[in-house]
C-alpha cells in the first residue's frame, strides 16, 4: 500500500543547523508541508528559515506552484511565515547540508 509513498526524513532535516529546534518550529514545518501534500504535491520540501518557508519542488512543478501562488502565500502566512519563496534549484534530498 505504501509502494510509491516518498522518502520522508525527519521534520528536523528541514530546520537550518545551528538553529534550535522547538515543537513550534516543526508544527509549522509539518503544516506546511501536510497543505502542499493536500494540493497534490509529492517528492517536495519546506525548509524553515526563521521568519520564510522556502519551498522545494521539482522544477517540472513549478507552473504549479505559481497558479496556486496566492493561495500558498495565504495559507502559509497563516501558518506564520512571514515571507515564502520557492526555490528556484528545485527539489533535492538534503538540500540544508551544501552550506556546511
Amino acid at each position: 500500500s505504501n509502494w510509491d509513498k516518498p522518502a520522508s526524513a525527519c521534520l528536523a532535516s528541514r530546520i537550518p543547523y545551528s538553529t534550535p529546534i522547538t515543537i513550534e518550529l516543526l508544527n509549522q514545518v509539518e503544516r506546511a508541508e501536510d497543505y502542499l501534500s493536500s494540493l497534490g504535491f509529492k517528492n517536495f520540501r519546506v525548509r524553515h528559515h526563521g521568519e520564510t518557508a522556502r519551498i522545494e519542488v521539482p522544477v517540472g512543478s513549478f507552473d504549479k506552484v505559481l497558479q496556486k501562488r496566492a493561495e500558498i502565500v495565504n495559507t502559509l502566512e497563516e501558518i506564520g511565515f512571514s515571507y515564502v519563496t520557492l526555490d528556484m534549484k528545485g527539489f533535492r534530498s538534503g538540500s540544508m547540508n551544501e552550506v556546511i
